[in-house]
């Protein structure tokens, strides 16, 4: 089984930029789509971003676009998300996923889950 696991959160002012982290285990790292998704107190889990075994390509939530940018390196097994301009309205448990299939992942139909992250951004 596939473990991740989500490091780099914390507390941030508006405006300011944080660096999410995800390690994850085995060997086939490249082999799945990797994605970044949030949860805010009393909304549901929200797709944020993706990126596909091979690091080519990359998809995000219109929320997001132009200020995170997500990558990966397989040669570390690691995701990151550069979260930059950040808003209080970022703040939520960012979570890291993989995905077997990279037309599904936004959807949020992910094969492992990490713990999450809490992020707090403070106005």
């Amino acid at each position: 089984q596939v473990q991740l696991v989500e490091s780099g959160g914390g507390l941030v002012q508006a405006g300011g930029s944080v660096r999410l982290s995800c390690a994850a285990s085995g060997r086939t790292f490249s082999d799945y789509a990797m994605g970044w998704f949030r949860q805010a107190p009393g909304k549901e889990r929200e797709f944020v971003a993706a990126v596909s075994g091979s690091g080519r390509s990359t998809d995000y939530t219109d929320s997001v676009k132009g200020r995170f940018t997500i990558s990966r390196d397989n040669a570390k097994n690691t995701l990151y998300l550069q979260m930059n301009s950040l808003k209080p309205e970022d703040t939520a448990v960012y979570y890291c996923a993989a995905s077997s299939r990279w037309s599904t992942i936004t959807r949020g139909d992910c094969d492992y889950w990490g713990q999450g992250t809490q992020v707090t951004v403070s106005s």
